[in-house]
């Protein structure tokens, strides 16, 4: 069989020599022989539609590692694993791409991002936290004010005071933001709970994993700015329908994102609750949004204590049964005790009203 040069493949592949080059040195895309002499790489033409494949995967961002892996496969899994690469790929971009969607309205307007043109609006809440049938302690915080929301779970040996931390770090802004920099401020606020969280654990070893989801709400005018890590919950309640505008960061979260697994099989999925991004040391990235208030709407903040146990229709008609926030509270962690209690649970429902 006649070997092709390097330049020869390239054309062939359409991959450049020096493309080549780096495939070769990890592995990827290793050359049928090397001149012992000069060193000028030498490839089959049986390796050309290896090359052409890695080149389509190039062309769709997907890492080295993973190209690796879809090479390995074949036809039928290398396509299941390019569909689910791709499915994640759009689950990680909604909501960059809702901010850049914000962000052209309001420029073309005429205006900055995030400044409050609009009636100012305040909060009548509650919050409660319970411990639940089964646990000993409860690693669940929760805050509400008149501008702020704010629910933790902490996990761990070490969970309890890390989950109060993040509170803590949260609560000087409950009070007001001006709207345009609600998100930068709440970024800052959890980079900060982040690095307190990382020197408890510093200061204070100990064995497994430990650290504290954190999810939060701040209001400023008629615009809430979302902040989110973990796998606590927020619903919005508008014109007697329920919505989900909080995205989990679980392992099945992903995988349901990906196509691998549905709704109803994540429910069983022994590692249901195993989180892909939390406060636990290291340096993470939560999600933000912006969010338009009107009066009228109910808010839930929840941790994963309530929303593993009790279903969404039952939440929905128990926020549109209970008018006051209080006795809403009560009757939601009453129904996470009713289904066996088997993690703490802290909740918060806020009603937006004119200020």
């Amino acid at each position: 069989m006649e070997l092709l040069t390097i330049g020869a493949f390239a054309r062939a592949s359409r991959l450049s020599p020096k493309a080549l080059r780096l495939y070769d040195e990890l592995g990827l895309l290793t050359p049928a022989r090397v001149d012992p002499l000069s060193g000028y790489r030498l490839y089959a033409p049986d390796q050309l539609d290896r090359a052409r494949l890695v080149a389509w995967l190039r062309r769709l961002g997907m890492p080295l590692a993973r190209i690796r892996v879809v090479c390995a496969l074949d036809p039928g899994a290398a396509a299941a694993e390019v569909r689910a690469y791709w499915a994640r790929v759009e689950a990680d971009t909604a909501t960059r791409r809702g901010l850049a969607s914000l962000l052209v309205e309001e420029l073309a307007r005429g205006q900055l991002p995030g400044k409050d043109t609009t009636v100012d609006l305040t909060l009548r809440y509650a919050v409660r936290s319970d411990r639940g049938l089964v646990r000993d302690s409860n690693q669940d915080v929760g805050y509400a004010g008149g501008r702020l929301l704010a629910v933790a779970d902490g996990f761990g040996a070490r969970g309890e005071p890390l989950s109060a931390m993040a509170i803590d770090a949260l609560a000087p802004l409950d009070t007001a933001i001006p709207a345009g920099e609600l998100l930068n401020t709440l970024a800052d606020a959890v980079h900060r709970a982040g690095a307190a969280v990382g020197d408890y654990l510093s200061a204070v070893p100990g064995g497994g994993c430990s650290g504290t989801t954190l999810t939060a709400l701040v209001l400023s005018g008629s615009r809430l700015g979302l902040v989110h890590v973990g796998d606590a919950r927020v619903y919005l309640l508008r014109g007697g329908r329920l919505f989900r505008i909080t995205h989990d960061h679980t392992a099945v979260q992903s995988l349901i994102a990906e196509g691998r697994l549905t709704e109803e099989e994540a429910l069983s999925h022994p590692q249901r609750s195993l989180l892909v991004r939390a406060l636990h040391g290291r340096a993470v990235e939560p999600d933000l949004a912006l969010h338009d208030a009107l009066a009228g709407d109910r808010y839930l903040l929840c941790t994963d204590g309530l929303h593993t146990v009790v279903p969404e229709a039952d939440v929905l008609e128990m926020l549109k049964a209970e008018a006051d926030p209080e006795e809403a509270t009560t009757r939601l962690v009453g129904l996470a005790n009713e289904r066996g209690g088997p993690d703490n649970v802290v909740c918060v429902v806020a009603d937006v009203v004119p200020a």
